[in-house]
């Protein structure tokens, strides 16, 4: 792992969340003056930090920022032994008590409250 490199992707990072350094030591939960030295170069980031930069930022994969491979952020993979789709074809809103008795479901649409969803599909089984 190339120091420098790492040090400009957080750097990416802090810009993209529009973070101070402060917020962003804030948010991964380590002291501020460890930002500070890390960013001057000073200081290496240890295991625990990189840990701590991937699971507070779901966004960050770990080796974009080990290593500048992938993309930031990062892209959802889909769950291949859910089958879960990227995109959902809207057929209408219809209650479910309307639905006949030959109609099977064919996909079922989660919508979350951060504007993200999962859709489940049944093939092949």
């Amino acid at each position: 792992m190339n120091t420098s490199d790492f040090i400009e992707r957080i750097d990416q990072i802090i810009k993209f969340h529009d973070l101070s350094a402060s917020a962003f030591a804030d948010t991964i939960g380590v002291q501020r003056s460890s930002i500070s030295h890390l960013l001057a170069g000073r200081n290496k980031p240890s295991l625990e930090f990189v840990l701590k930069v991937v699971s507070s930022f779901s966004d960050v994969d770990l080796y974009w920022l080990l290593y500048g491979k992938g993309s930031f952020p990062k892209k959802e993979k889909a769950s291949p032994s859910v089958g879960i789709e990227s995109e959902v074809a809207v057929k209408g809103d219809a209650p479910l008590a309307s639905l006949s008795s030959a109609q099977a479901i064919d996909k079922i649409v989660i919508f979350y409250s951060d504007g993200s969803f999962k859709s489940y599909s049944e093939k092949g089984s």
